[in-house]
């Protein structure tokens, strides 16, 4: 198989439906009301993984004119593509009875929801795995760094997607989980983390892939993708998320801080300031997860992209 730009389509869409699918999980301990998140995320959840293996079928040169050849993979259980249709297969089957389940009986199981939350963390470490599996032949797949990266990457684009589909469709659920905006925190340093070492493990390379490891790593620093990797992965799709939830943070406080100190909260005056507030305040918050998942799909492009192969004497 020949690995291209169009295959980040699928990395992309298979990460976030888990991602989406675990977090309308989630809702199921959510301190406020959250059906229609939940059934947000249930729809985006199959759609995605659904697309995004659609995806996978073309690129694996079968598409519609000889599907049986992907299918039949299913038969060769040493293959790390094979374990891919299944956990994809069954996934899909999880994500669409839950969501069926939903719509028909306004609730779900949730013994299934936890199995499809385990399904979808699977699903999202395989879009990692498959890259990984050809680890010695690309230093930049690391098979230790690159699944973990893609988890983290799967939570951050999954809440982003689900939380702007929200905030247009049911912007009161939107603060359903408390933890999504620590998340928002969270999550954009964890993956700038784990991209350092996985550019640190790649630099440092040694034998046969030390050439490759070095030259891949300088096209995303300084190289070829440098541009898309600074602008496009670092700057839109971490530190623009990052630095709008720690405002948002800190707006949130100020009110509170206020209050506690006996004044009048900024912008609740009857001139209509706070519905103004709370309206930049959305608006802001969509640009922020718009970021997420330019970021999201940025580094999957980016690691399929930027990935030289070793070259043996």
């Amino acid at each position: 198989m020949v690995w291209d730009a169009f295959i980040a389509i699928y990395l992309f869409l298979a990460g976030l439906g888990a991602g989406a699918f675990v977090l309308g999980a989630l809702t199921n301990w959510a301190k406020k009301p959250a059906a229609r998140m939940k059934r947000i995320a249930f729809i985006i959840a199959p759609v995605a993984v659904a697309v995004g293996t659609l995806v996978l079928v073309i690129d694996a040169k079968a598409g519609f004119a000889n599907p049986l050849r992907f299918f039949m993979l299913v038969s060769n259980l040493n293959s790390v593509m094979a374990w891919g249709v299944i956990i994809l297969s069954v996934f899909l089957a999880v994500s669409i009875v839950d969501l069926v389940l939903l719509l028909v009986k306004k609730r779900t199981p949730k013994a299934l929801d936890i199995a499809g939350m385990v399904l979808a963390v699977c699903v999202a470490a395989y879009t990692g795995v498959l890259l990984g599996d050809a680890g010695l032949a690309f230093p930049l797949w690391n098979m230790a760094v690159l699944p973990v990266l893609f988890v983290v990457s799967a939570a951050s684009t999954g809440i982003a997607a689900v939380l702007l589909a929200t905030r247009l469709a049911a912007p009161e659920e939107a603060g359903a989980l408390p933890l999504l905006s620590k998340a928002g925190l969270v999550l954009p340093v964890l993956e700038l983390v784990l991209v350092a070492v996985l550019l640190g493990v790649t630099a440092g390379t040694s034998g046969s892939g030390a050439a490759a490891g070095a030259a891949s790593v300088a096209s995303l620093v300084s190289g070829a993708y440098a541009v898309p990797f600074w602008l496009g992965f670092v700057g839109v799709g971490l530190v623009l998320p990052f630095a709008l939830e720690l405002a948002a943070h800190r707006g949130a406080r100020a009110p509170m801080a206020a209050a506690a100190a006996g004044d009048a909260a900024p912008g609740a005056g009857p001139d209509g300031s706070a519905a103004a507030a709370a309206g930049s305040g959305r608006a802001l918050a969509l640009v922020g997860e718009a970021g997420v998942l330019v970021g999201g799909f940025m580094l999957r492009y980016l690691v399929i992209m930027a990935a030289l192969a070793v070259v043996f004497a």
